[in-house]
């Protein structure tokens, strides 16, 4: 099956370019990261807490299949509703350090728009280790959940 949400990564750079156009309005697409009941809905986490403004953070909680429980977190650095999130992302009790994260929001026609995450890891090595996880299966299986949910909100 094609992974609709595509994954640039240029060697020797430490960045991701992400991008996915989804069958949804502007407008749901950008309620789908800064609503927490749709953001829990779709990313199967807890939102301990979203502040989806300028300056505001964020907590995120999920539970593996043993039961192990793992935290996600950043701050907001700039918003800007149905155009652009800033954000920082950290995954607690791991490895890896925080990664910064553009989120571009695009209309494309009045029910599809399109998603542009560039993100940027501390070292080349970094990100290298991050693709080598199931990292694409994984965002694209989260962008799938993302389309069925906010579909229904239509």
């Amino acid at each position: 099956m094609e992974q609709k949400t595509k994954i640039n990564a240029e060697d020797g750079k430490q960045e991701l370019v992400i991008t996915r156009e989804f069958d949804l309005p502007l407008e749901l697409l950008f309620k789908a990261y800064v609503e927490p009941e749709i953001v829990e809905q779709w990313m199967g986490t807890k939102v301990l807490k979203l502040e989806s403004k300028k300056h505001g953070s964020y907590q995120f909680e999920t539970t593996d299949q043993k039961g192990n429980k793992y935290g996600f977190n950043g701050t907001i650095h700039e918003f800007s509703p149905n155009r652009k999130i800033t954000r920082t992302f950290e995954m607690e009790n791991t490895p890896f350090d925080i990664q910064l994260e553009f989120l571009e929001f695009e209309k494309l026609t009045d029910d599809t728009s399109k998603l542009k995450m560039h993100i940027v890891y501390k070292s080349v090595t970094l990100r290298d280790q991050v693709l080598q996880m199931p990292f694409a299966q994984g965002i694209n299986m989260a962008h799938n959940r993302l389309q069925e949910v906010v579909n229904k909100l239509k």
